[in-house]
């Protein structure tokens, strides 16, 4: 079976939204990479990725997202990261992930894009 990886770009607001889905693995995530580099070249400080379709993560999509994180807050910018509980598979693979690997209070996590581009957003606890 072949899962298609897609990224979709919007904007709600003053932020940038990347609408992730498919796996997120070593094949893949240059792909994210490129895109949130892009992005930043233009002047988009604010970033919200859209990681609720993403049904399967590594080491290799943990590492992107890592890397967005300090390429942005080198910047002054700001990264959230929309983690559902509920949804595709019972709830986020990649929050479990990076659950698991102790990175996940890394992150500013929200539930949903209008939480996570909101101004007044309180993101949800580690």
């Amino acid at each position: 079976m072949v899962v298609a990886f897609n990224v979709t770009g919007g904007e709600q607001g003053r932020w940038a939204v990347l609408h992730v889905s498919g796996e997120l693995d070593l094949v893949t995530s240059p792909v994210l990479r490129q895109r949130v580099h892009d992005l930043v070249a233009e002047g988009r400080h604010s970033l919200v990725l859209d990681l609720s379709e993403v049904w399967f993560c590594d080491s290799s999509g943990v590492g992107v997202l890592i890397a967005a994180r300090r390429l942005l807050r080198s910047c002054q910018g700001r990264l959230r990261l929309i983690l559902p509980a509920e949804g595709a598979a019972d709830g986020s693979h990649v929050n479990r992930v990076l659950g698991a690997l102790g990175v996940r209070r890394l992150f500013d996590v929200h539930a949903d894009l209008s939480s996570a581009t909101s101004e007044e957003a309180r993101p949800l606890s580690a």
